[in-house]
């Protein structure tokens, strides 16, 4: 008879880093889900054979730890076990976006280099297109059909041994890189360490109040950091991540909601509105929801108070950005109702709540003075899940993390209890269906078309999108075109959804006295 030695067994690999979790949970938890996506259910110990297999592939194509792999992708079932490669293998994962312009891709891929690039069916197609500008990626691996240089996922694996690779991750090692536009309107990568990326998941999970047994809905990309950010608390304490495609369908996300017993999903306020103005909505039980976490852009109080009607008070709200790890606020359950009365619970939900456990937070001028309550300045965050910096980009970084703060480039203010209310957004941002569109890349773009002499683009208020592109033109003289050219030249050249939905010509565009375009005043004009 064996004796087995349990807690030695899990002392195999390093405090602070995720291969520490996904072995223990294997361990600890080996039948209990871990995710499901369609039919597919894998449980904790399953998870880990997948992921080491996937490891002794890798080794198997010479990539080795600190090399750096890539995933262009939608949500499925492959997505969380390239991550869980990377936190055990010791490899860097770079996330990229589907939904951007193919040329946006050329750019983000080769800022990252990736010897291996995994690819979601759906983008075999595009890849295949850009291949050739591509020259430092030396693997393409496809979840589903295969093309040209463009090999199979699954092929890769066969044969692969389940057993623990010999690779060792500490918590300082890089392990994962996430893109989020410039201010310039080039992508720029946020790294991060294993340590970072613990801190956050065990901070989020005690913000969330995540226990064991609970089961998340993935309905966010898992692309973005703000999607991925959600999925691993659960797996830490030992819940379920129900993996929905994106984009989703309502009524399977309620269905899956009743017959997977959801306990918490996370939403952005456009896919809020679409659900709670489903006309079916009655049909499906969603009582065992118990958290409802809505982030990526402001809920208008209008949409709060419907959904509260629908769902009762379980919404969460939370503010950070990519560089930010992402959290940085949270305003609670607590916080989320209407009483008639209180002018002081109704003015609360305006905010985007208070710091988070192990954030600190100040708002300082220009001089980076600490401002009164009250007065509006720029938001500064500390912890020790921000990024390391922007890959590449020392002096980006040094600009944007000073001092060990990081400036967020978000106005905003504070209130005697310590509420955060947002004042204006980083360079004016836009928010458009949860996804950020910075002005100044699509009006590069628009300077461009021919019949274009000035332009504006900014946010204007819209019932689905809460924001949508709206680009206010000005045209060369005796030039004509018209709005649906417009949109197609920038869909040619940009992803679609950072092509505006609406266009206006107009005759000129109010300035000061120095020539500077006054966004502004322009945005006033839709906000009345």
């Amino acid at each position: 008879m064996t004796t087995r030695y349990v807690l030695r067994e899990l002392n195999r690999y390093p405090l602070g880093t995720f291969a520490d979790i996904i072995y223990r949970n294997a361990i600890l938890h080996p039948d209990s889900e871990a995710f499901v996506y369609g039919s597919e259910r894998v449980s904790f110990k399953q998870f880990n054979e997948r992921v080491n297999r996937l490891i002794h592939g890798l080794h198997a194509l010479g990539i080795q730890k600190g090399d750096i792999i890539g995933i262009l992708s939608w949500n499925q079932l492959e997505y969380p076990e390239v991550f869980g490669a990377a936190m055990k293998g010791g490899f860097v994962l770079a996330h990229y976006n589907p939904r951007l312009h193919a040329k946006e891709l050329v750019h983000v891929i080769n800022d990252s280099e990736p010897r291996v690039l995994f690819l979601g069916p759906e983008l075999v197609e595009t890849i295949d297109g850009i291949l050739k500008q591509l020259p430092k990626t030396e693997y393409f691996l496809s979840f589903g059909d295969v093309q040209g240089q463009i090999k199979a996922y699954k092929g890769m694996l066969e044969g692969q041994p389940i057993e623990e690779p010999d690779t060792r991750v500490t918590e300082e090692d890089p392990l994962t890189i996430f893109y989020t536009s410039g201010t310039t309107g080039m992508p720029r990568g946020a790294i991060y360490k294993h340590r970072q990326k613990m801190e956050n998941t065990c901070m989020k999970a005690l913000d969330i109040g995540v226990e064991f047994g609970n089961r998340h809905l993935v309905v966010l990309p898992m692309f973005h950091i703000g999607g991925d950010s959600h999925i691993w608390p659960f797996f830490l304490k030992g819940g379920c991540n129900v993996i929905m495609p994106v984009p989703f369908d309502l009524a399977d996300a309620l269905r899956a909601i009743q017959e997977e017993q959801i306990t918490d999903i996370h939403i952005v306020p456009t896919q809020l509105v679409s659900l709670i103005n489903l006309p079916d909505i009655d049909k499906y039980d969603h009582q065992c929801l118990k958290r409802i976490w809505y982030a990526a852009s402001p809920m208008p109080t209008e949409i709060l108070k419907q959904g509260l009607s629908v769902f009762g008070s379980k919404f969460i709200q939370g503010y950070g950005l990519t560089e930010s790890g992402p959290d940085v606020t949270v305003l609670s359950k607590e916080n989320h109702h209407f009483p008639e009365e209180s002018t002081d619970a109704q003015s609360v939900l305006a905010s985007c709540g208070r710091p988070c456990v192990g954030v600190h937070v100040r708002i300082v001028d220009d001089d980076g003075r600490d401002v009164e309550v009250g007065k509006i300045g720029e938001i500064v965050v500390q912890s020790k899940r921000i990024m390391t910096g922007y890959y590449h980009r020392p002096e980006e970084t040094k600009e944007t993390i000073r001092d060990g703060w990081l400036y967020t480039g978000d106005l905003g203010y504070y209130d005697e209890k310590g509420y955060i209310y947002i004042a204006d957004r980083k360079k004016d941002m836009i928010i458009s269906g949860g996804e950020n569109v910075y002005p100044i890349e699509v009006e590069n773009v628009l300077y461009r078309h021919p019949a274009v002499k000035e332009v504006a683009v900014i946010g204007v208020p819209d019932p689905y999108w809460i924001e949508r592109v709206h680009a206010l033109v000005v045209l060369k003289e005796n030039a004509q075109t018209s709005e649906e050219d417009i949109i197609d030249f920038c869909k040619e050249h940009i992803a679609k959804y950072k092509s505006p939905k609406t266009v206006e010509f107009v005759d000129d565009l109010p300035k000061n006295p120095q020539g500077k375009i006054l966004k502004r005043e322009i945005r006033s004009k839709y906000q009345e």
